[in-house]
């Protein structure tokens, strides 16, 4: 399940926790998932084409059945707005269920956060089903590295060299790529480009 953190950041002490080579693998994952759509490597990437081309639905909370009025009033509400997406079985389906309180930019996030755990295969340390729906629970290490996943999907180190390069503001950037300016911001600092790009500018 994605909570309430858009930028997807990973505390500097989790990502130590990461296996030799992950962060390698995920910017080669981000490389390999444009080349599978037909797409330049510094193209954005829609987490809901990526999700049509994996086999999975996206659903708004609306079209959930099955809650009662008062736990589908409270998880659309301000107070329910710390939930930010979940993935679903049912049916032999795999569906992303979304909040649509959240921005375009988070429910970005979210989407991809949900489709990393997919694609790292992560297996869920707790199973819930409730009415017909099974929803799954991950570990801390699991929920890092969906983090990182996601946020390497969507803004990896070769996208942010391109818009280094070219000038691009950050304004335009996130447009662009339907992300958050902090999400833009944490993935400059953590992918080291920052650094990068400031060793090359006069």
């Amino acid at each position: 399940m994605r909570g309430e953190n858009d930028t997807l950041a990973v505390k500097k002490s989790d990502v130590s926790g990461f296996e030799r080579g992950f962060k390698t693998w995920c910017e080669n994952i981000a490389e390999s998932t444009r080349e599978r759509l037909d797409l330049r490597p510094y193209a954005p990437l829609s987490p809901r084409e990526l999700a049509q081309n994996m086999g999975v639905t996206i659903l708004d909370f609306s079209a959930v059945q099955g809650l009662d009025p008062a736990s589908a009033h409270y998880l659309t509400s301000q107070q329910g707005d710390e939930w930010s997406a979940v993935t679903v079985h049912a049916a032999g389906k795999q569906i992303i269920v979304v909040n649509p309180r959240h921005s375009e930019a988070r429910q970005a996030s979210n989407i991809m956060h949900e489709l990393a755990h997919l694609i790292r295969g992560h297996k869920p340390s707790q199973v819930q089903r409730y009415q017909g729906y099974t929803l799954r629970d991950f570990k801390p290490l699991q929920e890092n590295e969906a983090n990182w996943l996601a946020g390497c999907l969507l803004l990896p180190r070769r996208t942010l060299l391109h818009i280094g390069y070219n000038g691009i503001e950050v304004e335009r950037a996130v447009e662009l790529y339907g992300v958050s300016k902090s999400l833009y911001k944490y993935r400059v600092g953590v992918s080291g480009v920052s650094k990068q790009l400031r060793y090359v500018r006069p």
